[in-house]
């Protein structure tokens, strides 16, 4: 348990650094408690523990200190509204393409201001029109102006960028295109491969199943309907097309639960198989960081169901999310990774007991025929994965979004059998449209089957009336007063 306390005690100190400025003498503090060992040794461990939590609190703090960007000349924030601009640097992740534009995460490598040339560093975001479009590792002279992130009435978008690192933004600016396939090959490769499949999808498919084949099995969310995507928040079903721990939650329950019922737990055939599985879906869905975060949380999970240590498990969770927290410290501000945590929390805290709760249901119910107590444990068990991960993400989607769904629990229900077929059979017009397009299109109609399926059970939970709630942000107090219940 000591490495739990710890691992919160860090993560604490992160948190607290950015609100108060610890000087660098406060670290010694933390070995008062070891001071205290041959004066009170009957609390040795104690004492050890004590010590190691205020090491690792101060240490937070001061992480959070370090990791602040230190603006001179050569960081490209300095050159916020300072006028028209010109810099050379690279596309450093995959554009972002929404219905009307395209995001750019631009890593600036020089800057050329009045005549004068000054190699710089940062990255900004750069909104650009969809077409001509570009791509990761693309090299590019960009001039325009560099404006500081505004910040809007309802939403903090600075901040929101801040803790992404990044700190400057440009709207349209001009564009040149110097040099392509400067990244990382392996990213490059990814990047490539979804482009193309979601190609073959929006070949394939109509609308809106194209786009939301494209969100579920890629994390390609830009081309969704803006109707369709106000019927999934409205529902609370939106976490069906946002590809991250609460996702593969859901993905790692159906995982399993099938693994199970095929394989039986022999060997622990349906772990392995279940995480081999999850990380090619991440891979599919890209590999950016908010997926990396919540496939290493979901693995974490599986292995302790393969040890048999569950217990364990929400230590190791604490103490991954210590170390990612301690290589980014603004992370811990992020809702993904927040969402990524406490969906994974719930998974291990709150599933066990919902999943026993439902399995002794289906026995009372089954009267011993096995192939009805096996089609029924997987439903409770998808169910139990469901609403262990609602219950523990409800109140951050809440406060940070305003909504509550009344229906959330019935439309996911009604949504979850649908997604595994949905996953199975887009990947197989994904990729069969790679080779033989008219092949993808027959294959198409049974994704279609499928994705109209999910989009008529959404939109018929979002026409029925008081469907969700719009409620205040109110304190983040209330918050921590419901997980600390």
């Amino acid at each position: 348990m000591w490495l739990l306390y710890v691992s919160c005690a860090w993560v604490v100190g992160i948190f607290l650094g950015a609100k108060l400025s610890l000087p660098l003498l406060a670290l010694p503090l933390g070995l008062i408690p070891f001071a205290l060992i041959p004066f009170l040794p009957d609390n040795k461990k104690t004492l050890i523990v004590a010590g190691l939590c205020l090491l690792a609190l101060f240490g937070g703090g001061l992480r959070f200190s370090s990791s602040l960007p230190v603006v001179d000349e050569h960081s490209l924030c300095f050159y916020n509204d300072a006028g028209v601009v010109e810099i050379h640097g690279m596309v450093a992740e995959e554009p972002d393409i929404r219905a009307r534009y395209c995001l750019l995460t631009f890593s600036a490598r020089e800057i050329i201001v009045n005549g004068e040339r000054k190699e710089v560093s940062g990255t900004a975001l750069i909104r650009v029109p969809r077409y001509p479009a570009y791509h990761y590792g693309d090299v590019l002279k960009v001039t325009g102006e560099l404006k500081e992130p505004p910040q809007y009435e309802d939403f903090d978008y600075k901040t929101y960028l801040e803790r992404q690192g990044i700190y400057s933004v440009i709207y349209y600016p001009g564009v040149e295109l110097l040099d392509r396939d400067q990244g990382s090959k392996p990213l490059q490769w990814i990047y490539s491969l979804r482009e193309r499949l979601s190609t073959s999808l929006a070949r394939a498919l109509p609308e809106p199943q194209g786009s939301l084949a494209q969100a579920i099995l890629l994390g390609m969310r830009g081309n969704i309907p803006d109707s369709l995507h106000t019927a999934f928040s409205r529902t609370g079903t939106a976490h069906l097309l946002a590809i991250s721990g609460l996702h593969l939650s859901i993905i790692i329950a159906l995982l399993l639960s099938l693994g199970i019922l095929v394989f039986g737990r022999q060997y622990s055939i349906y772990i392995w198989l279940a995480l081999a599985l999850m990380w090619l879906y991440a891979l599919l869905a890209g590999m950016n960081p908010p997926i990396i975060r919540a496939a290493i949380m979901g693995s974490l999970f599986l292995i302790a169901e393969f040890l048999g240590r569950q217990r364990g498990a929400i230590i190791a969770l604490a103490f991954a999310a210590a170390v990612m927290v301690g290589v980014q410290p603004c992370l811990l501000w992020s809702v993904s990774f927040q969402l990524s945590f406490l969906a994974m929390a719930g998974l291990i805290l709150l599933y066990p007991y919902l999943q026993a709760w439902g399995r002794k249901r289906v026995a009372n119910i089954s009267g011993g025929r096995e192939t009805l107590a096996a089609a029924g444990n997987m439903i409770t068990d998808v169910f139990a994965a469901s609403l262990a991960a609602i219950v523990a993400v409800c109140p951050l989607i809440a406060y940070n979004f305003g909504i509550v769904s009344l229906v959330g629990l019935p439309a996911t229900f009604f949504s979850l059998p649908a997604l595994p077929f949905i996953i199975v059979t887009s990947a197989l017009v994904a990729f069969v449209g790679l080779l033989a397009s008219l092949a993808a299109q027959i294959l198409g109609w049974l994704a279609w089957l499928f994705l109209s399926y999910l989009v008529s059970v959404v939109q018929g939970f979002d026409a029925l009336p008081h469907s969700s709630l719009t409620v205040s942000t109110g304190s983040a107090w209330h918050v921590w007063g419901y997980y600390a219940i």
